[in-house]
């Protein structure tokens, strides 16, 4: 199995268990054959363009999600550089999407510069947790341990939370808006989304 490979097939069954979609249901909505995904998913075979894009909008995610090592996978958008959609009257700015039908826990979370504990990194949460973390005032540094991002009011970052991450305030206290997706636990293998990640002792 070639890493290139290894690296689909990790992020379409993640994605696919995220979303609660069994192999028949996403082949069928990515117009392939079964076997065709069973094998891609077990890192057999080359797959063309066509079909990582197939799978892609099956999955509604961008093709970079299937090919690049989620480790890599940081979406950062910046205050001054997003357009406003206006709906009559109203306007309303995309952040991101959340799949899946595991626990979606929303926080806000103030972050003090001289807090005990500031700039330490805080545990992985369970395998597939994502972080979508929104400036509403103040300067951060956010984001993975060994990788965080500068962020500033209005500012919005997603990046994996299953790994060690910083939570830690460049300027007096900040304060942030948390949003936390844990993918559904698959039945045996021993998980649970029942703890919480920033209001229990997960955190």
């Amino acid at each position: 199995m070639s890493e290139g490979n290894a690296v689909v097939a990790r992020n379409v069954r993640l994605l696919r268990e995220q979303r609660g979609l069994s192999l028949a249901e996403l082949a069928r909505q990515a117009g392939l054959a079964k076997q065709t995904l069973s094998n891609l998913e077990q890192g057999a075979g080359n797959p063309t363009v066509d079909t990582l894009f197939s799978i892609a909008a099956a999955l509604g995610v961008p093709v970079t999600r299937l090919v690049a090592e989620r480790e890599q996978v940081m979406t950062v958008q910046r205050g001054d550089e997003v357009v406003w959609q206006r709906h009559g009257g109203y306007e309303s700015r995309a952040l991101d999407h959340v799949y899946g039908s595991g626990v979606i826990e929303n926080y806000l979370v103030r972050i003090g510069r001289e807090a005990e504990g500031a700039g330490k990194p805080s545990e992985a949460h369970p395998v597939g947790t994502l972080e979508h973390l929104y400036v509403i005032s103040g300067r951060v540094r956010v984001g993975p341990a060994d990788s965080p991002v500068e962020l500033s009011a209005g500012d919005f970052v997603r990046y994996p939370g299953d790994r060690p991450h910083m939570y830690e305030s460049l300027d007096g206290e900040s304060l942030v808006h948390i949003v936390v997706s844990v993918p559904r636990v698959q039945p045996g293998t021993g998980g649970t989304t029942d703890a919480r990640t920033h209001g229990g002792g997960r955190h």
